[in-house]
């Protein structure tokens, strides 16, 4: 992008920089000065921790705006100046966002200006972790992000590299160049012609694990959680579409604006999934269905018995993504491959033997993938000269993965679209 498209992009944007206290603050005077630099008018809010690494004076020197950092001044708009800031920003970035006004941010506190505007502003809302990478690996941060990516609220970065206390790891605060870069991508007319693209797109995803009822007490099931579906399906929404989500039994709470059918047995998410793929566009079929289910299912509680062994009749399941992808052959179908050897050969297989358009290849097992919060995958696709094509994606939190893959799925979702089919007489 050249600088005169860059300028133009952020031109009167209104941004309120919310500035919280880590010391990657000192990385957000830089920012500040890009942003403007950019064309946009920001307002930086500082939380009183971020005071003690960085003074309001030389951010108000950068943006020229007052720096704003108390949420009871009867001075600001006739004391009602965070609803002021609310209803002025375009975006709202807050960078560094340490763990603590994550927290504060996932469980809607609002006990300071910051975290009150964040509430009060229908704005989009990003923000720019920076942490320790101990506490960004902590399971309690991740659960925290991913219920703010529920929510609509977007991760930009964090980096790898060397930390401040001497630490090697991920939670580095972006650098400024790469953030304001992100900024201008989401603001790019291509980005934009493609988002409005995705506004009418129906997409249906399965998510979590499926049961199958031995007796009315017990059950055959799998360890999966269901995060990367649902964190799918909080992607997708979040780029525009219209999202059905199919979910097996879990413990998480519904993205926002998403459409949610529970399910419990494969059977039903088969039932589901056909009928909600009817009028769909894209099926993404990440649920981890049992693979068998008991032929006979017992009406009482199966007793134990004098005998040390007892046999299970199983019968295979219907594979859900393969009979999507044979019925309805105009939908766009992506299957995912969880397996634990041979992973890329396996998941080659799997997309040309279940006629996908792509399929995410998973490792799992010895505590890779399965209920747990981050997680790295491989894509893969055929091109239009059936050559098989791949691309990996790093280990990472399953949100912030979930928006990559939803990108690349949607940007190969288009160019399927405007490719001319060639009919034969």
């Amino acid at each position: 992008m050249s600088a005169q498209a860059a300028l133009a992009t952020l031109q009167g944007k209104h941004i309120v920089l919310g500035v919280s206290g880590g010391i990657a603050a000192y990385k957000s005077a830089l920012l500040a000065r890009l942003l403007k630099k950019a064309g946009a008018d920001i307002k930086v809010v500082m939380t009183q921790g971020a005071h003690a690494f960085i003074t309001p004076l030389t951010f108000q020197a950068l943006t020229g705006n007052t720096v704003h950092d108390t949420l009871l001044d009867a001075d600001a708009e006739a004391g009602m100046g965070h609803i002021e800031l609310a209803r002025w920003a375009d975006l709202i970035l807050i960078a560094p966002a340490t763990a603590n006004v994550i927290a504060r941010l996932a469980h809607g506190h609002a006990d300071d200006l910051l975290t009150t505007i964040c509430l009060a502003s229908p704005a989009p809302k990003r923000l720019a972790p920076a942490m320790n990478q101990q506490m960004w690996a902590n399971p309690i941060v991740s659960a925290n992000i991913e219920r703010l990516t529920t929510f609509g609220w977007e991760l930009l970065g964090p980096d790898d590299g060397e930390q401040a206390c001497g630490d090697i790891g991920s939670g580095r605060m972006l650098e400024p160049e790469a953030i304001v870069a992100r900024l201008l991508d989401d603001t790019s007319p291509s980005r934009q012609i493609s988002h409005h693209n995705h506004s009418g797109t129906k997409v249906v995803i399965t998510a979590g694990p499926t049961r199958e009822a031995l007796d009315p007490v017990r059950y055959i099931s799998n360890y999966s959680s269901g995060k990367m579906g649902y964190a799918l399906a909080a992607a997708a929404h979040a780029a525009g579409a219209h999202v059905t989500l199919v979910s097996g039994p879990v413990q998480l709470m519904p993205p926002a604006g998403v459409k949610v059918i529970n399910v419990t047995s494969a059977e039903q998410m088969l039932s589901a999934a056909r009928s909600e793929s009817r009028n769909a566009d894209i099926f993404i079929s990440s649920a981890a269905v049992a693979d068998f289910r008991p032929q006979h299912v017992a009406e009482h509680k199966i007793k134990k018995g004098s005998d040390n062994t007892t046999i299970l009749e199983l019968i295979k399941n219907p594979d859900i993504v393969a009979t999507i992808a044979g019925e309805y052959s105009s939908l766009f179908c992506v299957g995912f491959a969880a397996e634990t050897q041979s992973l890329l050969e396996n998941a080659g297989s799997k997309l040309v033997r279940k006629k996908l358009d792509m399929i995410v290849a998973n490792q799992v097992g010895e505590g890779l993938a399965f209920d747990q919060d981050s997680n790295a995958v491989t894509l893969i696709w055929h091109d239009a000269q059936q050559k098989l094509q791949q691309r990996a994606f790093p280990m990472q939190p399953k949100p912030q993965l979930a928006h990559q893959l939803i990108d690349a799925i949607f940007a190969h979702y288009q160019a399927h679209q405007d490719t001319p089919s060639v009919s034969v007489n």
